[in-house]
């Protein structure tokens, strides 16, 4: 049971690729590390592999099903099997909305019914919080919503494309202990991207550089 995206190439100008031909795997219930330099295709990597760019060529499977289309055109069957935790959660967030709708998003699409109260305090939300909008809490506490987001989509697989990278060190590590604690109790799988080496080394159990990753 993985996501596996094999032999990728994809780019944003004909002729000129970001990726070339990179295979690259998130078994469940395992955490894994990719780092490298920016404009490497970290973030490009991580946007295809949750199904929200398609490549120019090779292919994606989630648990053995080759994954086709994008967005709300992948299968239903697959759909919201990968989340993806972005860097900013202000960009990533609709600043209208209130921390509880912003929870209950994926929940509210899939006509699902969610536990907003339990999520916001396994992230480590108060519940006076959830009436607030983005503007009116820290980096750190809309990075917590946003994680509950996705976790509210009840995803197999999460990939954290730099989603520490604004956060303090004390932030940082309550997140990291939390995803951990997923992967072990329900299996989830997860790509850390990060140029924090250290970070991922004392976190994942594998590594890669993405230029490594290349055939």
């Amino acid at each position: 049971m993985s996501v596996h995206g094999r032999n990728i190439t994809f780019g944003y100008e004909r002729g000129r690729p970001v990726l070339d031909n990179v295979s690259l795997e998130i078994p469940a219930g395992r955490l894994i590390g990719l780092t490298g330099p920016s404009g490497t295709g970290k973030s490009t990597l991580a946007r295809i592999l949750a199904s929200l760019d398609a490549p120019w060529s090779g292919e994606v499977h989630i648990d053995g099903s080759l994954v086709t289309g994008t967005k709300f055109g992948v299968p239903g069957a697959l759909r919201g099997t990968v989340s993806i935790l972005f860097q900013s959660p202000r960009a990533a967030t609709d600043p209208r909305h209130t921390l509880s709708r912003i929870i209950s998003q994926p929940a509210d699409i899939a006509r699902r019914t969610v536990d907003i109260e339990a999520l916001a305090s396994e992230v480590g939300l108060t519940p006076d919080l959830l009436t607030r909008r983005p503007h009116q809490v820290s980096d750190g506490q809309l990075q917590r919503a946003a994680l509950a987001r996705s976790l509210a989509q009840q995803p197999k697989y999460l990939i954290c494309d730099e989603a520490t990278a604004m956060l303090d060190a004390a932030t940082t590590a309550s997140l990291v202990r939390l995803i951990e604690r997923r992967a072990t109790e329900s299996g989830l799988g997860v790509l850390f991207i990060s140029h924090d080496r250290d970070l991922l080394d004392a976190c994942c159990e594998q590594v890669h550089d993405l230029a490594s990753l290349r055939a």
